[in-house]
């Protein structure tokens, strides 16, 4: 064959670095992702130094490793049993663990045991936490802190390893008390259907976990398990029975003397007006409900307002102020009402502020307002309630009677009514209800109590057949009616000064109770007791208590204290807010 037939083909080799390192491209992802997460779990240092130091974190072998704040008997949280006021029952029982750890051979001379756990409950704001923190600070002994959450984790099995982890860290320590803040994020009643995999097995499995670590077959020994939480009565059974919690501390809100010993706490840090530094038990008395994070709020809320007027001191007309911000929200001037708007909510404020002053067992007036506040409100009027224990069939009438005088004041004087009273006439419904359903105050129900529908709901299903259903609903209307027939007799006769009072509400916007003093006059059933009056009153009820103890044949009374009304939203209980808005 010719050459001219041949093709001439050239054969050459050549590599690509760019293009071996695209072939290369996946794995140099993976090991790049992996580089990353092992330096910022501070793994690389863990695996080559022995585990990183104090602030070295977590590596993800190690994940399943409790990292509890470790308070050493020789470290102070700055706070201790002097800084938490208004806990004084609950002082004395946490103390008394304390006491157990610091000296436990008294103790165990007389045959006693070490309880082992203190399950603190109480509404947010209460002190639980601060309790925590003072007996960290107070106690000889290690203090180990984690959190609920703390044991949650995406990966299977990491919660119970945490658990068992963090009491074999306790076990070298012992003596010493475990903090577990808000418990009841892995204390949750176990389900009964059967688990569907998932989160919630991951979760009941720490709850076993934690449940067999604090009274399983191998005991704990010296270590107290401390826990907080505001929802106990999701608590699983197991978790809240002796031998695990022995004992259930509750913190309620505190009473007139826990606050005025709450705010003698807080004061000292301001820089007080002279006018102001004896009157602690006085705001203890204008703050019925306020909770101790409440009050704290309170003091810091007066000295920034202070602040704002560049005021020299804090002055009571700042703390006036502050409760209004933290009862009813921010003031919001500008939500511009039209002139007959603001007539209509004046009256509608005058009604509920007459009422209230001529019935016997309303609480007296503090302050009534048309300035408009927080989410919607548009006028509220501030009562102080007395802080009983016990309510009559008349006081709670006479509630609703001045729950009642704002929409019948708009009826007097306008002759038509707004949606302005849709959160009065809730309470109203409530208590009414409560009257017939709760308290056995209707005479065709009878001295029965039935347990109350869930989140308040009125329509959802009833624990009664409907023949009882239909009187139910006639006596509590019936109720209501016979309330409203009285109150608007007693504003029909009162009418003039009810205008007057709006007119003046009107002009100012803001009226305090010496404002009200002036137009009608002195409240004929005497004004709110002072603070000496009510702490007396409670120490004599206390010492009768005592006494009826002492006589064995003495029947023990229930309390049947009823909800008070409170404000939109919860915000504070027992003080009486009315709102006026759509």
């Amino acid at each position: 064959m010719a050459p001219r037939d041949y093709l001439p083909v050239t054969y050459d080799s050549e590599t690509s670095f760019g293009g071996e390192l695209l072939k290369l491209g996946p794995t140099l992802l993976l090991i790049a992702f992996w580089v990353a997460m092992m330096s910022r779990s501070g793994g690389i240092g863990g695996m080559m130094g022995g585990g990183g130091g104090a602030g070295g974190g977590r590596n993800i072998f190690s994940v399943g490793k409790s990292k509890p704040t470790v308070i050493t008997k020789e470290a102070k949280t700055g706070v201790t049993f002097k800084d938490v006021a208004g806990l004084a029952e609950a002082k004395v029982e946490v103390m008394e663990l304390v006491d157990f750890l610091k000296n436990p051979k008294r103790y165990k001379d007389l045959g006693a045991k070490i309880p082992k756990g203190a399950l603190l409950t109480g509404p947010p704001g209460t002190g639980k936490t601060l309790l925590a923190k003072a007996t960290a600070g107070e106690a000889d002994v290690p203090f180990l802190s984690v959190s609920g959450s703390d044991f949650i984790e995406m990966f299977v099995g990491v919660g119970p390893s945490r658990v068992r982890d963090l009491f074999a860290q306790a076990k070298t320590m012992q003596p010493c008390i475990i903090w577990i803040d808000e418990i009841d994020a892995i204390g949750k009643k176990r389900s009964s259907g059967g688990g569907m995999g998932g989160g919630n097995d991951e979760r009941e499995n720490t709850l076993n976990q934690l449940l067999v670590e604090m009274d399983g077959f191998s005991t704990s020994g010296q270590i107290v398990i401390m826990a907080g939480t505001n929802r106990p009565d999701t608590l699983d059974s197991a978790l809240l029975r002796p031998g695990r919690f022995d004992r259930s501390i509750e913190i309620t809100n505190p009473d007139i003397g826990g606050r005025a010993e709450i705010f003698r706490v807080h004061l000292p840090s301001l820089k007080l007006a002279d006018e102001v530094k004896p009157l602690s038990e006085e705001l203890a008395a204008l703050s019925p409900g306020f909770s101790g994070a409440q009050i704290a709020n309170v003091v810091n809320e007066a000295a920034l307002r202070a602040a704002r007027r560049d005021g020299d001191s804090v002055e009571m007309q700042d703390f006036h102020q502050a409760m209004d911000r933290v009862i009813a929200g921010l003031e919001q001037r500008s939500k511009a009402l039209s002139p007959a708007e603001k007539q209509r909510v004046a009256h509608h404020e005058a009604g509920h502020a007459v009422v209230g002053w001529f019935l016997e067992h309303a609480s007296p007036l503090l302050k009534v307002s048309i300035v408009p506040r927080g989410m919607g409100a548009l006028g509220y009027a501030q009562y102080v309630p007395k802080e009983r224990k016990l309510h009559t069939k008349d006081q709670m009438v006479d509630q609703l009677c001045m729950m009642l005088g704002g929409r019948i004041a708009e009826k007097v004087f306008f002759d038509n009514v707004s949606t302005g009273a849709q959160d009065d006439l809730q309470k109203v419904t409530r208590i009414a209800y409560g009257l017939v359903t709760v308290y056995g105050m209707s005479d065709k129900i009878g001295h029965l109590s039935f347990p109350q529908p869930q989140d308040g709901q009125i329509n959802s299903s009833r624990p009664y057949s409907e023949e009882i259903a239909s009187i139910v609903d006639e006596e509590a209307r019936e109720i209501v009616v016979r309330a409203y027939d009285r109150t608007m007799e007693l504003l029909l006769e009162k009418k003039e000064l009810a205008a007057a009072l709006a007119q003046r509400l009107i002009e100012k916007e803001v009226l305090l109770r010496e404002d009200v003093i002036e137009i009608l006059g002195d409240r004929p059933w005497g004004d709110a007791m002072s603070y000496r009056e009510i702490v007396d009153g409670m120490a004599k009820g206390y010492e009768e208590q005592d006494v009826a103890e002492e006589e064995p044949e003495a029947e023990a009374e229930i309390d049947i204290t009823p909800e008070a009304p409170s404000a939109p939203g919860g915000a504070v209980p027992g003080v009486a807010f009315k709102e006026t808005s759509s």
